[in-house]
C-alpha cells in the first residue's frame, strides 16, 4: 500500500484531482440536506446574479442555481458510476471468456463485440434512451451498452498475454476448473488495467449522461448538469452564469477524474513505479 500511494502521490495533480473528485462526493452525498426542498422549488426572483444570499444566482424560473448543482452532482455521479460498473463487469466476462478460449469462442464473441462498435456509440445511446424512454434505468443502460466494448478488447488482450504462463498451466494441470482459473487467477492479474480504464470510462459516462440530459434526453424528475446548460443557453447573453456555473463543474469532474486515472496509471505500472 506505501508503494502505491508513493506513486499514486507523485503528481501534484493527481492528488488535486482525488481532492477535488471527493470533495464532489461529499457535496453529493451531504448537500442535499442543506436544500431539502430540492432543486426545483421556486425561490426568489428570475435570473438573480451570483452573490448574496444565492451563491450562483437563480435561473430563468427563479430556482437555486446551486440547489441545481448540487443534485446534479448527485446525478452524474450515480449514472457515471453505476453505468461504469455494468459495463465492467459486462466486457470483463465477455472478453475473458473470449481471451481463455480463443478459437471459435473467441471469433464469435469479438464479431458481436465488433457489431458494438461499429456504430457510432453517442447515436447509439441516444437511440436506446429514445426507444426505452428517458428514465435514469434507460440512461444507465444506454451508456453501458455502449462504453462495454473497449473493456472487453482489453481484457481479452490480457487474458491472451496470460493464459499461456506457468501458474495458468498449473492451474490447468491440478484440475481446477475454468470458472476458478478465470475468476480467481487470471482476472486478478488485470486488474490494474481494469481499473485505470474504468476511471476514464467514470468520466466519458459523465459526459455522455449530460450530453443526454442536455438535449433532453433524461429523467425529467431528476437534475443534471446537462440539463441546466441546455436550459440556460437560451439566456446565454443575459444570464451566463445558468451555463457557466454547471459547465465548469462538468469540466472541472471529468477533468479531476482524468487526473486520478493518470495517478492510477502510475501507481498500478510496476515500470513507471520503478523509474
Amino acid at each position: 500500500m506505501r508503494e502505491f500511494w508513493r506513486g499514486f502521490s507523485r503528481n501534484r495533480t493527481t492528488v488535486a484531482g482525488l481532492a477535488f473528485f471527493a470533495a464532489v462526493a461529499l457535496i453529493a452525498v451531504f448537500g442535499p440536506h442543506f436544500y431539502p426542498d430540492g432543486p426545483f422549488k421556486l425561490v426568489a426572483k428570475p435570473f438573480l446574479p451570483p452573490g448574496g444570499t444565492y451563491l450562483f444566482g437563480t435561473d430563468m424560473l427563479g430556482r437555486d442555481v446551486a440547489a441545481g448543482i448540487v443534485y446534479g452532482a448527485r446525478t452524474s455521479l450515480v449514472i457515471g458510476l453505476t453505468s461504469t460498473f455494468f459495463a465492467i463487469v459486462a466486457g470483463a466476462l465477455v472478453g475473458g471468456v473470449a481471451g481463455y478460449y480463443g478459437r471459435w469462442v473467441d471469433e464469435a464473441l469479438m464479431r458481436w463485440t465488433e457489431i458494438f462498435q461499429t456504430i457510432p456509440f453517442f447515436i447509439f445511446a441516444i437511440l436506446l434512451v429514445a426507444v426505452l424512454a428517458p428514465s435514469v434505468k434507460s440512461v444507465i443502460l444506454a451508456i453501458a451498452v455502449v462504453s462495454w466494448p473497449p473493456m472487453s478488447r482489453l481484457v481479452r488482450g490480457e487474458f491472451m498475454a496470460m493464459r499461456g504462463r506457468e501458474f495458468v498451466e498449473a492451474c490447468v494441470g491440478m484440475g481446477m476448473s475454468d470458472a476458478r482459473v478465470i475468476f480467481v487467477h487470471i482476472l486478478p492479474n488485470c486488474l490494474s488495467s481494469v481499473i485505470v480504464t474504468g476511471s476514464l470510462m467514470v468520466a466519458t459516462a459523465i459526459l455522455t449522461e449530460s450530453s443526454l440530459s442536455f438535449l433532453g434526453l433524461s429523467d425529467p424528475n431528476l437534475m443534471s448538469w446537462g440539463f441546466m446548460v441546455g436550459a440556460g443557453r437560451e439566456f446565454l447573453q443575459r444570464a451566463p452564469w445558468l451555463c457557466a456555473v454547471p459547465g465548469i463543474a462538468i469540466l472541472l469532474t471529468v477533468l479531476a477524474i482524468n487526473l486520478i486515472g493518470e495517478g492510477l496509471s502510475d501507481a498500478l505500472n510496476p515500470r513507471l513505479r520503478q523509474a
